[in-house]
């Protein structure tokens, strides 16, 4: 064991330490001499290992261990099975009991497969790791972090091909560190794989142009096969080729026939090919040509005038009905604008809601909802994605008197409803609350064998505690529809209320039977209509089709449950009956901005309306006498949307579609919501890291424009119906970065707008200006565009990309090796591991915590020793006694006879101390008497006794007296003068004689004990 210290020259402390060690020891004493000395070696002995703290003192042992993690490459490039194992069990053989061993897969990222130990069993490696890349950088730095204090080594089993981090930066910080890397190349055999490197076209075209696409493949083998190419998911063309080894080049002929953003995606089939992950390559390309606009119709044939007026004003449509309507965001980058045409949102289901609202919002594509009775407010769309990219709202605000309304659900909770089902039928029953009023009345009994009433029937004066009860219900048992109806048709006929109904949900076949036309005409008789909602295949639609009927209500028949909350807004909507307003009026003119020439020659009346309300930051266009919005306009995030709240049919806007001007407003309307793309300012490029892939876009304003300090990125794609926007910050000026979520390769939808510029959702409600334009120009310095539509392309893995140069991977590992002073190992020689003797390293050990734990002991003990008047002498001797007695043992063993000659000269010694201090304490107290006389009968016993540690007063000579007394020997009488005293010329009278005493005889005790005792007892 050894000694170090990390502050040697703080030892020169010592030196004033023991200057104070003397002092202390031999300075002047204000405690009894014991006392003081004690406290003093206490003190020097804190001060010192306090001299040692400061110095850093540690303590070390040297050991010869070797400690090696193992780290091997899982990815899919170097896969090689089991004989990575094989190899480390052979090496294992070779080390040392104590030599110590860890390991580790990795792939993108790295795991522990085994902890530090020196003999745990090796097991298998079969840590989950992502095989799609190579990051030995991640891999190096678990590895360093797992090795401990031994002769430190890293045995790396890859085959070189990082696509992640870098090695050889690793290896440097490894090499400061002393930790050596050897290196065992694991490249495999090549595979039979052809791949497609990239996927190349023109970056803009126009409508009609004829292009030309590039597909780069490259082989290992020679072949023939197919490759394929499709836009926007749709095959447009399949071409044989004939595919060499190494690189070849295809081209693809394809023709743009569509205006908007498209992607493209190219396949390649080649018999005998062993890796399918890099037979796709991306590319995507912008169509300039005649605007294009998605026209969704609610009833079959009733677009022909919104056709007709739009192509007027050169403006393609598409026609298709709601269930046609595309889940993906990506669908929708080829059209500038959305049209719904008295669409009800039960049509339509969360997904497409969902991703209409995300197209608006994060990529400009423009929206406009006309009314109709299966529109608005009439279409269920109370708190949907819709409503929140509409600018107005479908709550009436209190504007109109509703008639108090009676509704009472009846829900299925059986064991069939379980799971979204009962979710998704909670959350409509919610959301119908929320739609109704205090002074309406509301009832929920759910059913399976049996009713249970979840709400009794009661004015919704809490909804907070209603909606609390209806979150409540559970899933469980069987189905029987006809009581729970029978009880809901018996409470609901003691509900004073003017307008009552009843919505029945059920997902299957009902276990009893009953008269249902008897219950339902007693209903009527009531005035209680009836609506039944069936769910799902196993829905007795029959039934509920005739419950509907009789009930004078509406069936609806649902594939997808997620549409069930807007069914039930749409129910309790059509039962207060005051959305629609039938009335003719001629539309006044509110704040049209830059639309006023439109309106400028005077309005054609309209007939009906849906009634709604404008949301606070809209522009209200066109108002009703209500006052009701008619048309609203606002931007919403990066696109913008517009409300047109009669309908375009002509059944309540007959006078409007005959008019002159009604083609020229619809055109400048929809084309306000075309999105307001520019020359994009930006340079994308990708790579990819741990966390993703890391986006990096270059700025380049134009001219004046500011540059921001933060880029929103959204990203939309195939896989999902939206990604959430990702923030890029600005590292350099003009240069922003951020990581996207993407891992899949696609081409993916990329849109960049300033942070604040209308990126995000309702929070960009304010962006609606009075004219619908932009406000640049107005003596404020210009900024970059606030929306850029385009693409981002995510390639397969480099893990896959087949590679011309098959050995730079074998040269970076034998870098990495002689970078850290490590050894390139063979697969013929495991043991080599273990080869080289073990590098001695020193084992510190930590003492700072038990050497301050020791100085505050010391430093409590020396303030009790000099505070505290306990006997001390006392306790010191009783600890010291048991080796006082091995020492006189031991003496007395060695030396024979000697002892009683020894305790004879003690003996004389003691008396003649006796005397000396006897005659001292006679004068003292004959100077005593003589000044105060009185006191002697007082201070006589103290004369006798002595003062506790009083040598003045005869306290050692009377504490020897004492112990002869209790030996028997009898009192001590005066003795004679001594010599000593004659030659000092001291007093004879008043002074007490000592004794003449013989020597005790020898009961079996040394000297040194007898003066030991006698001192104790004097001590006290």
């Amino acid at each position: 064991m050894g000694v170090q210290f990390d502050h040697p020259w703080l030892l020169l402390l010592l030196i004033p330490l023991a200057a104070f060690a003397v002092f202390a020891w031999r300075g002047p004493a204000r405690i009894p001499m014991f006392r003081h000395r004690l406290a003093a070696s206490l003190r020097t002995i804190a001060l010192l290992l306090l001299v040692l703290l400061l110095a850093g003192v540690q303590l070390y042992t040297v050991q010869r261990q070797h400690e090696v993690v193992y780290a091997v490459d899982r990815s899919s490039s170097a896969s090689a099975g089991d004989a990575d194992r094989d190899w480390i069990d052979a090496s294992l053989a070779a080390k040392a009991a104590d030599d110590a061993y860890a390991m580790l897969s990795f792939g993108r990222d790295a795991s522990a497969e085994r902890t530090m130990s020196a003999d745990a069993p090796l097991g298998g490696l079969e840590a989950a790791v992502d095989a799609d890349y190579t990051n030995v950088q991640r891999a190096l730095q678990l590895a360093s972090g797992m090795l401990g204090a031994g002769d430190p080594r890293i045995v790396l089993i890859s085959d070189g091909d990082e696509n992640i981090g870098s090695m050889l930066e690793s290896g440097r910080l490894l090499k400061n560190r002393g930790i050596a890397v050897d290196v065992l190349d694991k490249r495999t055999e090549t595979e039979r794989d052809a791949a497609i490197d990239s996927l190349s076209l023109p970056g803009k075209l126009y409508l009609g142009e004829a292009f030309t696409v590039e597909a780069r493949l490259r082989s290992t083998f020679s072949g023939t096969g197919e490759i394929r190419l499709y836009e926007d998911n749709v095959e447009i063309g399949a071409q044989t080729v004939r595919v060499e080894r190494g690189d070849n080049a295809v081209l693809l002929q394809g023709l743009a026939k569509k205006p908007g953003l498209h992607r493209y995606r190219a396949e390649l089939g080649l018999p005998g090919d062993e890796q399918s992950a890099n037979n796709a390559a991306f590319a995507f390309t912008r169509v300039a040509g005649s605007p294009s606009v998605l026209v969704v119709e609610g009833k079959p044939g009733t677009s022909s005038n919104i056709e007709k007026a739009l192509n007027a004003g050169l403006i393609d449509t598409t026609v298709i009905p709601a269930s046609l309507l595309p889940s993906e965001i990506a669908d929708y980058a080829q059209y500038d604008s959305i049209l719904f045409n008295n669409v009800s949102g039960d049509a339509l289901g969360q997904s497409k809601m969902d991703a209409i609202e995300t197209a608006v919002r994060s990529y400009g594509i423009g929206f406009m909802m006309s009314g109709g009775d299966q529109s608005f407010g009439l279409g269920g769309y109370f708190d949907t994605p819709i409503e929140r990219a509409l600018p107005v709202s479908m709550e009436l605000e209190g504007k109109r008197e509703v008639p108090e309304l009676g509704l009472i659900l009846v829900i299925d909770r059986s064991g069939s409803m379980s799971g979204s089902k009962i979710e998704l039928a909670k959350e409509a029953a919610m959301r119908t609350v929320e739609l109704m009023r205090a002074k309406d009345t509301v009832g929920v009994v759910a059913f399976d064998d049996s009713p249970w009433w979840v709400v009794e029937p009661r004015k919704l004066t809490d909804k907070e505690e209603v909606l609390q009860l209806i979150q409540s219900i559970p899933s469980g048992g069987g189905t029987n529809i006809f009581p729970a109806m029978a009880s809901a048709a018996e409470t609901i006929k003691g509900i004073d209320a003017q307008r009552k109904h009843i919505i029945l949900l059920t997902d299957g076949q009902s276990a009893g039977g009953g008269s249902y036309e008897e219950l339902l005409a007693g209903l009527g008789k009531e005035q209680v209509t009836v609506s039944s909602v069936a769910v799902g295949s196993d829905a007795d639609r029959g039934l509920l089709q005739r419950v509907a009927d009789l009930g004078k209500g509406r069936f609806y028949d649902v594939q997808d449950e997620t549409t069930l909350p807007a069914i039930f807004s749409r129910e309790a909507v059509l039962l207060a009956r005051t959305y629609v307003v039938d009335k003719p009026f001629t539309p006044r003119v509110a704040d049209a901005g830059d639309w006023a020439p439109l309106f400028a020659q005077g309005l054609p009346t309209i007939n009906g309306y849906v009634a709604t309300s404008a949301k606070p930051s809209a522009q209200t266009v066109l108002v009703s006498p209500e006052p009701d919005p008619l048309l609203v306009r606002w931007q919403y995030g990066s696109g913008r949307s517009v409300a047109w709240t009669s309908d375009l049919t002509g059944e309540w806007s007959g006078p409007w579609i005959g008019w002159d001007g009604f083609a020229n407003v619809l055109t400048q309307t929809v084309k306000w919501t075309f999105p307001q793309f520019a020359a994009s300012p930006y340079r994308i490029e990708t790579a990819m890291a741990e966390g993703g892939t890391q986006l990096s876009v270059t700025a380049e304003p134009q001219g004046d424009a500011v540059l921001p300090d933060e880029l929103v990125a959204s990203i939309g794609g195939d896989a999902d119906a939206a990604i959430d926007p990702v923030t890029l910050v600005q590292t350099a000026p003009g240069r922003y970065t951020g990581m996207l979520p993407l891992g899949e390769p696609g081409a993916y939808l990329l849109n960049l707008s300033p942070a604040g510029a209308g990126s995000g959702g309702a929070d960009s409600e304010n962006a609606a200006g009075s004219t619908g334009a932009e406000t640049a120009g107005s003596g404020e310095t210009a900024a970059l565009p606030a929306s850029t539509g385009t693409g981002l392309v995510i390639p397969y893995s480099p893990e896959y990309r087949i590679s011309s140069a098959e050995a730079q991977g074998s040269a970076r590992l034998a870098e990495l090796a002689q970078l850290t002073g490590g050894r390139v190992l063979s697969w013929d020689d495991p043991a080599a591991v273990y080869a080289q003797p073990a590098a001695p390293h020193k084992q510190m050990r930590d003492w700072t915590s038990l050497l301050l734990a020791a100085v505050l002991a010391l430093w409590i003990a020396d303030i009790a020793i000099r505070r505290l008047a306990v006997p001390w002498e006392r306790i010191a001797a009783m600890l010291a006694a048991p080796f006082a007695a091995a020492g006189r043992r031991g003496t007395g063993a060695a030396s024979g006879e000697a002892a009683p000659a020894e305790d004879g000269a003690l003996a004389r010694l003691s008396a003649a101390k006796r005397r000396s201090t006897a005659a001292r304490g006679g004068e003292k107290r004959a100077d005593e008497s003589r000044a105060a006389p009185a006191q002697r009968p007082a201070e006589a016993p103290r004369a006798a006794g002595g003062e506790p540690g009083s040598a003045a007063e005869g306290g050692f000579a009377s504490a020897v007296d004492r112990v002869r007394a209790e030996r028997g020997t009898g009192r001590a009488q005066p003795a004679e003068r001594s010599a000593g005293e004659a030659s000092r010329g001291d007093p004879p009278s008043g002074r007490a004689k000592p004794p003449d005493e013989p020597a005790p005889p020898d009961d079996g005790g040394s000297a040194m004990d007898r003066l030991l005792a006698a001192k104790k007892r004097s001590g006290r």
